[in-house]
């Protein structure tokens, strides 16, 4: 069987080991590529920047006003990242029926990576009281995030087996932890050296934006050389826009079918949402109501990093002998510990936040990871990029309710403290679903083979 003649039915036993490898190599640099964004501008820059050239433009009263609409300063930084969520949603599913529908799930995976890339290098013009043009690009090159990993996720059931893709997943990850860490350390020398290399620290910080997208642009070249796409028969349908939406809809009535699977995204639904908001407003947190300096968040997210790669990996070799229902709903309970104590951390302490950066670091790329591998069993086959769509919709499509009720938060009370406790609701209601989610039978439900351990 050679990558011409492979089919949509063509799963990871079906593909030579040799083969296999490299696409799991290639695959894993998607991961290397777009972290870069994650890291250093959702997670550290853009976030402090972004509020700062809103506060410039601001009125007396410290409101902007986006189409006549007041908004807090202070706030629009997270109603942006809700609005990309929101796009998101409406491309994604899209995207991953006209993938499923044609097979050419790599050219969809470039347009969408090299439109959030180029968002991001555009970040380089963010100066001044252009906050419309942050919030802008922000929208799109988080949007364009989300649809790429929807369909490069969807790769994982093709390119491991069932009982590898704990480990492949986890790797994936890994890799984009190093590539976060190593990035970030490139940030802090520019960033904390900028008067010795002629820079105000508005541009230092312009240039580390926009080189988080070069970064993404570059290394997504190695993914796109070595995934393969599988070819459809013509029975399969065409890769017009008109089929991939009724593609969609037969794809919804699909899933009332797995009612586990189902079962299994609400949950992830609701716990992710909490992940996703500690992500993207830490930075936030730690700068407008911690009092911390810069060279600290960077640092401090530099440490999440470095422990995350251990944190995906050591995670990884726990559900070979505890199942990834079980580990991941022990990283459930730790987050649950690590937002009540962040509610309580004292400003202006640095070492403080240093100690939470390290829990989460332990329990960030495991949770997230084994997420992802143990979704991959619950997937048809032939099913894989509409179904990784509708879990990429889970990963983002309340991703947008977390920042949203931070940003509410804040515009109520003018804390972020009240708006950080509110998160531990997310995980111990996430816990609770999960936990009633019975994954054997589910994966078995899917049709597909049930691991030794899950």
């Amino acid at each position: 069987m050679t990558a011409e003649t492979t089919d949509r039915e063509a799963g990871a036993g079906d593909v030579p080991p040799p083969d296999r490898r490299r696409e799991q190599r290639g695959w894993y640099f998607y991961d290397f590529a777009c972290s870069v964004y994650s890291t250093s501008v959702l997670t550290v820059f853009l976030g402090p920047y972004l509020t700062s050239v809103a506060k410039a433009a601001a009125d007396p009263d410290g409101f902007v006003h986006p189409l006549g609409v007041p908004v807090r300063a202070g706030s629009l930084f997270a109603y942006s990242v809700s609005a990309s969520i929101v796009l998101a949603v409406l491309v994604m599913p899209l995207a991953g029926a006209v993938a499923d529908r044609t097979g050419r799930r790599k050219p969809l995976l470039a347009t969408a990576a090299y439109v959030g890339a180029g968002a991001t290098t555009g970040m380089f013009f963010l100066d001044g009281e252009r906050y419309l043009l942050g919030a802008l690009l922000l929208v799109v090159a988080n949007a364009a995030l989300a649809v790429s990993m929807a369909l490069y996720n969807a790769y994982l059931p093709q390119i491991a087996g069932p009982e590898e893709r704990d480990a492949v997943s986890s790797r994936g990850w890994a890799f984009g932890y190093t590539s976060g860490a190593l990035v970030l350390v490139l940030n802090l020398v520019l960033y904390s050296g900028h008067a010795s290399f002629g820079l105000t620290e508005s541009a230092a910080v312009r240039i580390c934006l926009a080189s988080a997208g070069l970064w993404w642009g570059a290394f997504t070249l190695v993914p796109l050389r070595r995934l393969r796409d599988r070819r459809v028969t013509p029975a399969d349908g065409g890769g017009s826009v008109g089929p991939g939406w009724r593609q969609l809809v037969s794809t919804l009535r699909d899933m009332r079918r797995h009612p586990l699977t189902l079962s299994f995204l609400l949950a992830y639904l609701v716990y992710n949402d909490g992940v996703q908001t500690v992500i993207s407003q830490a930075s936030i947190y730690g700068s407008e109501e911690l009092g911390l300096e810069q060279t600290t968040l960077i640092t401090a997210v530099l440490l999440v990093q470095v422990l995350a790669v251990a944190g995906a990996l050591g995670m990884g070799r726990l559900a070979r002998v505890y199942g990834a229902k079980r580990t991941i709903l022990g990283s459930l309970a730790v987050w649950t510990l690590i937002l009540a104590a962040g509610y309580f951390l004292p400003a202006g302490e640095p070492v403080w936040f240093y100690g939470l950066a390290a829990a989460i670091g332990l329990v960030l790329g495991g949770s997230q990871a084994l997420s992802r591998s143990l979704f991959s069993h619950l997937v048809p086959r032939g099913k894989e990029a509409e179904y990784f769509s509708a879990y990429e919709m889970s990963d983002r499509g309340l991703s947008w309710l977390g920042p949203l009720v931070f940003g509410l938060a804040y515009q109520l009370t003018g804390s972020y403290r009240d708006a950080i406790v509110s998160l531990v609701l997310f995980f111990s209601v996430g816990f609770v679903l999960l936990a009633r989610v019975p994954v054997r039978r589910a994966v078995a439900a899917a049709g597909n083979p049930v691991p030794e351990r899950i």
